[in-house]
């Protein structure tokens, strides 16, 4: 056996072979472990929160959405769209308006603020796409804006009736898409300033300088008018004020005047001395002792009593000569005791 011809040959032969063999059946082990992994990788998706997965069939879509999270779909057969269900905002660039003088401008930017309820993504979807906002949002906004244009003119657009714009749009989307895609809200809508023509835009800024000097002229006028309104009011205070104080000033010299007056009148010399009996009534005094005559007699009032017995005129001393003398008519009393 050992000298068959040919044997060492074989040998050989048989142990290429098994080589062969394994080297094969570790590649076809590597190529399913792989394809198993491009399928594992094809077939997982992940879901962001704030959106719902639409699956797509060979074109046909699937009726049931999944939430946020990893998902398996049977791989290049199965395809999805991420359809955000959050607030989001759509931007529509350079949007070319016409006004109904002729006079072409362009707005640079409009962003809608919009959000879609996930009750609603299945049917909206089914009926404008995964893409929904271009056709219901972009197309529509287009639409209105160059209804609105062409209904006014470049005054009316650019400045008069420009912080309308805002909420006629938001107002006209709103109301299309409650009919046509319920679920979708139009939270906002903002509208950036139109560009118009160079030449046009100079001659706003120059008119708009003349309102702003014209304003200020306003603005002067109305405070020299309410300057002289308040001096007129000031001097209309003041003579009331003038007036009221003379008419006081007149009231007490006319009852300062009649109050003289009538202490003219009154204060006579008759009045006078009864006063000042009065005051010797009031100022009586009472004396104790032995021997306290009858009476006694004011001596003024005993020479008067006298010169009006014996007739004599004058006897009784003045008021001028007893205040010359220092003595004091209603104290000058004689009395014993």
């Amino acid at each position: 056996m050992l000298s068959e011809p040919g044997w060492p040959a074989r040998r050989l032969r048989r142990r290429g072979g098994t080589r062969m063999n394994m080297t094969q059946a570790r590649v076809l082990v590597a190529a399913v472990v792989g394809l198993v992994v491009i399928l594992l990788y094809a077939s997982i998706h992940r879901i962001e929160e704030g959106h719902l997965a639409v699956y797509y069939r060979g074109g046909a879509l699937l009726t049931s959405p999944s939430g946020p999270g990893y998902h398996i779909m049977l791989p290049f057969i199965t395809t999805f769209r991420s359809v955000q269900t959050t607030l989001q905002t759509d931007e529509v660039k350079n949007v070319p308006c016409g006004t109904s003088g002729g006079v072409m401008i362009y707005i640079d930017r409009i962003e809608v603020v919009n959000m879609l309820a996930p009750y609603a993504v299945f049917d909206i979807v089914r009926n404008y796409t995964a893409d929904y906002d271009k056709t219901l949002i972009f197309n529509k906004i287009h639409h209105e804006l160059n209804q609105f244009c062409s209904a006014h003119t470049l005054q009316e657009v650019y400045i008069e009736l420009f912080d309308q714009i805002d909420e006629n749009l938001k107002q006209a989307l709103q109301k299309d898409l409650n009919i046509m895609a319920p679920g979708l809200t139009i939270q906002a809508v903002r509208v950036t300033k139109p560009k118009i023509p160079e030449a046009i835009r100079r001659n706003f800024e120059l008119m708009e300088a003349e309102k702003t000097k014209l304003l200020i002229a306003v603005q002067k006028q109305k405070v020299v008018e309410k300057e002289a309104e308040t001096e007129r009011k000031k001097a209309v205070i003041d003579a009331a004020f003038l007036a009221r104080e003379k008419a006081k000033a007149d009231a007490e010299y006319y009852a300062a005047h009649k109050y003289a007056t009538s202490n003219k009148h009154k204060l006579t010399p008759e009045y006078l001395e009864l006063k000042r009996y009065e005051a010797i009534a009031s100022n009586s005094k009472i004396y104790f002792g032995n021997n306290i005559p009858s009476m006694f007699v004011d001596s003024s009032c005993a020479l008067k009593y006298s010169d009006i017995r014996t007739g004599r005129k004058n006897s009784l001393p003045s008021k001028e000569a007893l205040e010359l003398s220092g003595e004091n008519p209603i104290q000058n009393k004689e009395s014993t005791g």
